[in-house]
């Protein structure tokens, strides 16, 4: 790594984390995470680095980059025997790492909040964890999506978190509160159940079909979480596999959990996450 390189890779890097502070949808994913999981913990810090030295950025690389438990994906590959050949050589004399896993971080469930006052808008997500697969933390999803999607509420899934987000002017907070409780408390009827299964088998069916990038990244996840990738069809075979009782045993245990809150912007009349915990 030389020096013009750290240079010019410290300059791209500052001006991406200025453009993605810039985003409301970043800054409040950065703070629901630290909600969740702790700003201390490995998964509440900030994605993005306030700055580092190039000693300090040299001496990262040396110490957590290997390739001991590392998962290499590929597509597009015919010749399955030379490609590997080839990788062989190539990482031969790349450092082998450290196979000890990190500890994983543990959910706790809180607050984070970043007060903008005079913007106007208040953005709040609140999230669960959701210690399931995540075919079925993906069917939860597409169930609150359909049940919030009349009242401005959007969902999401994200590593072992199940949520909704939305935002309204200062003084639509109270019904911003009301229609993310209302989406998460959604009763879960069969039929709904059925309408989500397909949305999000299509979805995972659908991201196999943008490209090797969508592809790679598939296969990566699914073996990161089952140790395996096949093909398409044992995607979809995973979702129709999954029951009613599934999703709502699921569902029950989530919202048993402690909730995340994270707020950004006009927040002066927003809830504390107590108030959030107390609907559920």
């Amino acid at each position: 790594m030389e020096k013009w390189d750290i240079r010019d890779a410290k300059k791209l890097a500052k001006y991406q984390i200025g453009e993605a502070n810039k985003s409301v949808e970043v800054v409040l994913t950065e703070q629901i995470y630290m909600a969740a999981y702790g700003g201390s913990s490995s998964m509440g810090r900030a994605f993005y680095s306030g700055g580092a030295s190039p000693i300090e950025i040299v001496s990262f690389r040396e110490r957590a980059y290997g390739i001991n438990g590392a998962i290499l994906t590929a597509t597009g590959i015919q010749d399955h025997a030379q490609f590997c050949t080839e990788v062989e050589s190539l990482l031969a004399d790349a450092p082998k790492g450290d196979s000890t896993s990190p500890p994983e971080a543990e959910y706790l469930g809180g607050e984070a909040r970043l007060s903008a006052p005079g913007t106007g808008y208040a953005h709040v997500a609140l999230a669960f964890e959701a210690n399931v697969p995540s075919t079925v933390r993906n069917i939860l999803k597409h169930c609150y999506d359909l049940a919030g999607r009349d009242a401005g509420v959007s969902t999401f899934e994200t590593g072992a978190m199940v949520g909704a987000y939305a935002s309204a002017p200062l003084e639509g907070v109270g019904a911003l509160e009301t229609n993310i409780t209302n989406t998460l408390t959604t009763k879960l009827t069969p039929e709904l159940i059925a309408k989500a299964k397909i949305l999000a088998k299509a979805e995972a069916t659908f991201v196999l079909d943008c490209g090797s990038t969508g592809l790679a990244a598939a296969m990566t996840s699914a073996i990161m979480e089952s140790g395996s990738f096949t093909d398409a069809a044992t995607v979809a075979g995973s979702y129709d596999s999954i029951s009613d009782s599934d999703v709502m045993d699921a569902a029950s245990l989530m919202l048993k959990s402690n909730p995340a809150l994270a707020a950004v912007g006009d927040i002066s009349m927003v809830p504390y996450q107590g108030t959030f915990a107390s609907r559920f």
